[in-house]
């Protein structure tokens, strides 16, 4: 007994895994011939432990190991004694209208759900009669499943399965009261005897179902009160219902989850339509054309029909074809099958403002968007706005965010709304339409970035929010918008400085300097400062132009690690303060040219140029200087530091603690507190550069804490790793692992180059625990 399923399976696994037929029977320990025969069908279904092999080497997850073995066992022999006994009876042979579609040969996937359907069916209950809906995005494969699931699950039904397209989608769907007679007619009813009203027919047929072992598919379902009358009463019958809508209101319904493909799928799909040997050879490109589809069933599958339409033609070819956004969706059509037309059936069913909130939708940037961000761009009000996302959502034009009140487009989809919007709005409304949530998204993005500002300056108030009901109203709340909405205000900010609101650019990227600190999107703030240099220039401000040259160098120095581009950007704000006569940007521009020269080697010269700059500030008495001193200063010894002169960095940082100590006038203490902070840091470094290990924990730990209680993880992680470090000479090997390993993780997913560092130490700690002898290396170095 072949098994063709499991051999098509199989292949499409290894060639999505794009390993060889030798690789992948090395890895399973198998011979090569082996393997050849499985994925050829030449050989029954394979054992469990062959499987279990098999799937190990592909590295599957459970679900799809499942499914594996699932599909090897229908291949496999099963013994004939005793099976009359536990067979579902023979289903009598009786003609109806409403037979069941055709199955797919080629039907591929959806495992789990079937399973979940088995479950149903094995143990069902006539009193409680199972009815599953299965619902989701057009394009999904509903009704393809229901099918398939039917004809499995036919012979648990032997008194007939019957199929009825309620015609959800179509301007009139079909009446229950219609739908009524032809499932009646079907079970033998004749037309004299079928009832008049709606509410009889539908007693009708729970009483003919009452002892009748029946599978009823209801496909294409268009919303709850269609479906009711239809639904069986006690029954020993399986309902399948198939609807583009949720059908959120019906009561003790199971539902049986469609996901999107996994790649592997999507790979397999193609492999049963077009054949597993042009598959192989193009094995890239099928997985190309798998992510460009979207992994959504019905569009691989038309990429599929279309490619065995052309055997001739190449995978490399379709997917070249199918990389063009502008053109994907007129390149997923294979006949009558068109992915386009699909999105747009559901479409049409949708009332006038949600098809607006769709089309605009399609405007945003970034993976999802909010309500608030629709009714910006629809014009509607956030309420009406809100309700048309659910509706959209409920329709599978959307898909909902798990925990978040945001939503997000499958990538198909989008640009099918693009066109929409495209061909309904046209350039002068949709222009209007952009342009008016970027004013509102950059105002809520400059005001919720003020609130950042531990010193504003006292001539200056805060930008006023666009809307003081949903503003947010501390740190927590603006750094939650802030990062839900990056991709919206950081794109706004983009177009306003190509449509020349040069202002505008420079005034929220001076208020996102603040927030900048405490969230390490090291890219967007360069291209943020990057933006208002531009503007500055553009508006001929020589002072502006220094500032964010510096807030540039700042970003090229801490985040991205390019010390060349932060060298040329420093030295570029030193030429702009100069000229404009601006001491304190000066001060800044030498502090962050030094920090640069020593990152590249140049750490004599950067000592110089930070003791100019210490002398160019101590000089001048406004709290701004005092500020740029104590950075000037706590870089300077960091530097001694590091060229082994421990003692005079110490004296250095112990001056700059000094100054905070005696605070500084007209700024805030929350903000001299982040540089106390920042100060202890440095001599807690100092100290253990000296080797006064127990001196060194309690300043190390003051700088830990307060950074964690900002919310600062850029500056907490390193202050981690030097107390780890720290605890590992004195020997508290435990808590010296945990705050390593904590900084190792942290420090990796903040792309921190020390993340290498805490690493060795972890290593070093190793070895100590294994009895080496604790060294006492050159002190590393820190920020």
């Amino acid at each position: 007994m072949s098994n063709e399923g499991f051999a098509a399976r199989l292949h499409a696994l290894r060639t999505g895994a794009g390993l060889s037929q030798e690789e992948l029977a090395q890895a399973a320990g198998l011979s090569v011939r082996a393997l050849s025969d499985l994925e050829r069908g030449r050989s029954r279904g394979p054992q469990r432990r062959t499987v279990q092999a098999l799937a190990t080497a592909l590295d599957l997850d459970d679900a799809a190991a499942a499914e594996l073995e699932h599909t090897a066992g229908l291949g496999r022999t099963r013994p004939r004694s005793g099976a009359s006994a536990t067979r579902p009876e023979p289903r009598p042979v009786r003609h109806h209208a409403l037979e069941l579609p055709r199955d797919l040969d080629d039907f591929t996937a959806r495992g789990v759900a079937l399973d979940r359907l088995r479950a149903l069916v094995e143990h069902l209950d006539p009193a409680h009669p199972p009815v599953a809906v299965v619902s989701g995005q057009p394009g999904l494969g509903k009704t393809a499943f229901a099918v398939h699931a039917a004809h499995t699950l036919a012979p648990h039904f032997p008194h007939g399965q019957y199929a009825i397209d309620l015609r959800g989608m179509d301007p009139r769907p079909t009446p229950p009261r219609d739908a009524l007679a032809r499932l009646l007619r079907a079970l033998g009813t004749a037309d004299s005897a079928i009832p008049t009203t709606t509410e009889d027919r539908s007693g009708l047929l729970r009483s003919l179902l009452r002892d009748r072992r029946i599978l009823l598919l209801l496909d294409n379902a268009a919303d709850e009160n269609q479906i009711r009358p239809l639904l069986p009463g006690h029954s020993p019958s399986l309902t399948l219902i198939t609807s583009r809508n949720t059908l959120a209101g019906l009561e003790a319904v199971h539902r049986p989850e469609l996901a999107l493909l996994r790649r592997e799928e999507a790979v397999e799909l193609l492999t049963r339509v077009v054949g597993p040997e042009r598959v192989h050879r193009e094995s890239q490109a099928a997985r190309d054309l798998a992510d460009l589809c979207g992994h959504l069933p019905l569009a691989v599958r038309i990429a599929a029909q279309r490619l065995a339409a052309r055997p001739g033609e190449h995978l490399g070819k379709l997917a070249t074809q199918l990389a063009e956004d502008t053109t994907r969706l007129d390149a997923l059509r294979a006949g009558s099958l068109q992915v386009r037309a699909a999105f747009a059936l559901s479409y049409r069913q949708l009332p006038p403002p949600a098809r607006t909130v769709f089309r605009r939708a399609s405007l945003t940037a970034g993976p999802d968007f909010s309500p608030q961000s629709a009714a910006l761009l629809a014009g509607l009000p956030l309420r009406q706005a809100a309700a048309c996302a659910q509706d959209l959502t409920d329709a599978g034009l959307l898909q909902p965010h798990p925990t978040a009140d945001r939503y997000r487009f499958h990538d198909l989809l989008r640009l099918f709304a693009a066109e929409q919007l495209a061909e309904e709005d046209g350039p002068a409304h949709t222009a209007a339409a952009q342009d008016r949530a970027d004013l509102w998204t950059l105002h809520r993005a400059k005001a919720a970035a003020q609130l950042f500002d531990t010193a504003p300056h006292p001539d200056t108030s805060p930008t006023p929010d666009p809307d003081p009901a949903t503003a947010p109203a501390d740190h927590e709340q603006a750094r939650v918008w802030l990062e839900a909405e990056k991709a919206q205000w950081l794109a706004a900010l983009g177009r306003a400085q190509a449509r020349g609101l040069h202002q505008q650019v420079i005034d929220t990227a001076e208020a996102m300097h603040w927030f900048s600190d405490r969230t390490p999107h090291w890219e967007a703030w360069a291209q943020v400062f990057q933006w208002a240099v531009d503007s500055a220039r553009a508006l001929g401000s020589k002072r502006d132009e220094a500032v964010h040259l510096n807030y540039l160098a700042w970003a090229y120095n801490m985040g991205l690690h390019d010390h060349t581009a932060a060298l040329t950007s420093a030295q570029a704000a030193l030429a702009a303060a100069r000229e404009s006569g601006d001491r304190l940007q000066a001060g800044w521009a030498l502090g962050y040219a030094a920090g640069a020269l020593h990152r590249l080697g140049r750490t004599g010269e950067s000592i110089i140029r930070l003791q100019e700059a210490a002398d160019h500030l101590s000089g001048q008495t406004g709290p701004e200087s005092r500020l740029a001193e104590l950075t000037v200063l706590n870089t300077l010894g960091q530097h001694l530091r590091q060229t082994g002169r421990a003692e005079e960095a110490l004296a250095i940082h112990r001056r700059s603690e000094a100054i905070c100590q005696a605070g500084v006038a007209g700024k805030p203490r929350e903000l001299i507190g982040l540089y106390l902070a920042v100060t202890r840091q440095h001599i807690g470094n100092d100290l253990a550069a000296l080797h006064r290990w127990d001196e060194a924990e309690h300043p190390l730990g003051y700088a830990l804490t307060h950074f964690q209680a900002a919310q600062m993880p850029a500056w907490s992680e390193p202050a981690r790793l030097d107390l780890g470090i720290v605890l590992r000479h004195l020997t508290r090997h435990h808590d010296a692992r945990a705050a390593l390993t904590a900084a190792h993780d942290s420090l990796v997913r903040l792309n921190n180059p020390r993340a290498s560092e805490a690493a060795d130490h972890l290593h070093q700690l190793d070895r100590t625990s294994a009895g080496s002898p604790l060294g006492y290396e050159k002190f590393p170095t820190d920020q």
